[in-house]
């Protein structure tokens, strides 16, 4: 018989039964498609910029989890990356930069408060009661003190006057923090009257919850610890019921940054006249009083929202948006109330006949989601709509039009654009939008949603990789509360395909050389992050030293010869690259995978499946180098599926089209 080409369509199909959609890709991890041919995706290399607090776990390592990240350019010309985490707001200096927290501060006027008769030390221990009447932090909360003096021995004013994190919560008055000195029988002062507190504003959790707030815990409540919480109470700041998932929003206003944390207030971080200096951000308010070089940018008028669910500045008139705020006068949020400051003036909130301050409430829904500045227009997603907002001018600045009801998205971090297009994930399959909303088709569909934990659907997250003509979904799997794998569309070959990865942020900035992203880092495990770029080299550089990348694509089933007789397949002739190889000798294997019914039953843990396991239990595998001409196999069957896999250091490929020689084998 001829060689018989094995050519597959681009992209994977999961939407059938592997022997349904015969002649395409089956499985697939760490692949993509370019070209129509499946390649190993670029690795990605750790950010290890230098932190500048001595708090920090490890050198580019940021305190909590990342689901925020931000690129802009200073008038200066210094390239910025805002990161926002569950527990703070870092602002890095350039590619390989320090890091900077720039965390706000609470108070009014935000800063440091006295705290009296603040610190108890035990002998023997290095747990710091702090005494702080009306404190309102959290466990997890950071605190810096300064002009506190010695206890008298190992607790010295060095070992105090620097920043702590809250370790737990005793009341509304006291809590503990770990220092790094051990009291011992000397240490018995306060500190002195003369000690402030510098709070920082709280932080969240790493992980959508549940039952939080007001009416939160069981029937009757929980007394260990705290004042009683349950249904019907409302929860006191740090016995943890109160903290909901930390998610940032941001944008520029000219060479400054516009912030708000889901649910909290909003900030902006200014630029000092020394660039090089990093200022905490300060919170937007009629009663912040603090200035910055003589100048106090942060006082508004009245107005100002005090909460709000996402920010967002227009790129069209400069007017910053608040998307679910409280409305005039009141102290609680509407979640489908749209607020918006006067043009070019980030102060002022009051409407009047000489600004174009305003509000809108939006009625399809019963909460705005997110939104995205597209090409001409602000996208707004309510929980069951989709609105368009454009500016008009005065008098009604804003005109609203709703572009498609009874639709869905998954989370408010979940669209992206590409190509002025706009992707996002929805809660049941995914959509498009080119000037009218679309089902956008989705050969994994079945796959994903079968597979996927819709309760913490607030940490997914979209972004695009346009080097690659890609839109990238992380979303976590059904068992996992963490993201954990990822969905790509090609929206230039109209392909799809999936594999496993940790992620929690990612940004496709121009300002960067490749794209970068946030992921769980070390030491600590899920509780800190680093920041990584991607398509850089072949291998996982967020290890020392680095570490191999599998990533392997698989062939739905195929017919040996006419389906009926068996086939006995004798030899392959690879056609494989590996071009961008760091290996001196690179390789990958070739793996056959003969069947003899489509209903075979169980033989192993990574065969493809739909509705039920196929066995694969004489596959061979078969190593292929650079030079390799031909591989001698004998394998028998009447169905096969072909498998390409790496898992070495420095190895890049891409598949071309390689061909097997079969012959018939009888029936049996």
């Amino acid at each position: 018989m001829p060689l018989e080409k094995l050519q597959f369509r681009p992209g994977v199909n999961r939407e059938g039964t592997t022997l349904a959609n015969e002649g395409g890709w089956f499985e697939t991890d760490k692949v993509r498609f370019r070209s129509g041919y499946p390649e190993k995706i670029g690795g990605w290399q750790k950010d290890t910029g230098p932190n500048n607090s001595a708090l920090q776990p490890a050198t580019g390592t940021l305190w909590g989890v990342c689901r925020s990240m931000w690129n802009w350019l200073n008038l200066a010309g210094y390239n910025l990356m805002g990161l926002g985490t569950n527990l703070k707001y870092y602002i890095q200096n350039g590619n390989g930069g320090a890091y900077y927290d720039v965390t706000p501060l609470r108070g009014t006027p935000p800063g440091p408060v006295a705290a009296p008769n603040a610190f108890a030390a035990t002998n023997g221990s290095n747990v710091i009661t702090v005494t702080d009447a009306g404190h309102g932090a959290q466990a997890g909360d950071f605190v810096t003190f300064a002009s506190a003096v010695s206890l008298g021995g190992n607790i010295t004013a060095a070992v105090l006057n620097k920043e702590h994190q809250i370790a737990t919560y005793i009341s509304t008055s006291q809590y503990t923090i770990v220092v790094s000195a051990t009291a011992n029988s000397s240490d018995s002062g306060n500190g002195g009257a003369a000690t402030t507190a510098a709070y920082q504003i709280s932080g969240g959790s790493d992980i959508y919850t549940t039952g939080v707030g007001w009416g939160a815990g069981g029937w009757g409540g929980v007394t260990s610890g705290s004042p009683s919480t349950g249904w019907g109470v409302a929860a006191p700041a740090g016995v943890g019921v109160d903290k909901q998932l930390r998610l940032w929003s941001e944008s520029n206003f000219g060479q400054n940054l516009v912030l708000n944390p889901r649910g909290g207030a909003i900030y902006y971080w200014v630029v000092d006249t020394s660039p090089s200096t990093f200022n905490r951000a300060q919170v937007l308010a009629s009663t912040n009083s603090n200035t910055q070089n003589g100048i106090a940018y942060w006082q508004t008028d009245a107005n100002c929202p005090t909460l709000c669910n996402y920010v967002l500045v227009s790129d069209s008139s400069r007017i910053v948006i608040a998307f679910g705020c409280n409305d005039y006068g009141a102290s609680t949020i509407d979640p489908m109330l749209i607020r918006w400051s006067n043009v070019e003036n980030i102060k002022q909130w009051t409407p009047s006949i000489t600004s174009q301050a305003g509000y809108y409430r939006l009625s399809h829904g019963s909460e705005i989601i997110t939104a995205l500045q597209a090409r001409q227009e602000i996208l707004v997603w309510t929980d069951a709509a989709l609105y368009s907002m454009q500016y008009a001018g005065p008098p009604y600045v804003w005109n609203f039009q709703i572009l498609a009801d009874n639709i869905s998205i998954a989370g408010p971090n979940t669209a992206a654009t590409a190509n002025n297009v706009t992707y996002w994930m929805g809660t049941d399959k995914f959509y498009m939008y080119t000037g009218r909303v679309e089902t956008l088709p989705c050969a994994l569909r079945q796959y994903v949603y079968q597979n996927i934990n819709l309760t913490q659907a607030y940490q997914f997250f979209a972004s695009t990789n346009e080097g690659y003509n890609e839109v990238w979904w992380f979303y976590c799997s059904a068992n996992s509360t963490t993201i954990d794998r990822y969905i790509v569309f090609n929206h230039l070959e109209r392909t799809w395909y999936y594999g496993t990865l940790a992620r929690t942020a990612w940004i496709d900035s121009p300002l960067r050389e490749t794209p970068a992203a946030a992921c769980y880092g070390t030491p600590g495990g899920n509780s800190n992050a680093v920041m990584v770029y991607h398509e850089v080299g072949n291998d996982d550089g967020t290890t020392n030293p680095p570490s191999p990348i599998t990533a392997y694509v698989q062939s739905s089933d195929f017919d040996i010869g006419d389906g009926h007789n068996f086939g006995l397949v004798w030899r392959i002739i690879p056609d494989v690259t590996f071009d961008g190889s760091d290996s001196a000798a690179p390789s990958l294997d070739f793996t056959v995978r003969p069947r003899q019914f489509p209903g075979t039953a169980y033989g192993s843990s990574d065969s493809p499946t739909v509705t039920s396991k196929q066995s694969y239990a004489n596959q061979r595998t078969y190593n292929v180098q650079q030079f390799t001409e031909q591989v001698y196999v004998r394998i028998r069957g009447r169905q096969m599926a072909f498998r390409v896999e790496s898992n070495d250091l420095g190895v890049a490929w891409q598949l071309g089209v390689p061909r097997i020689d079969t012959r018939p084998d009888g029936r049996r």
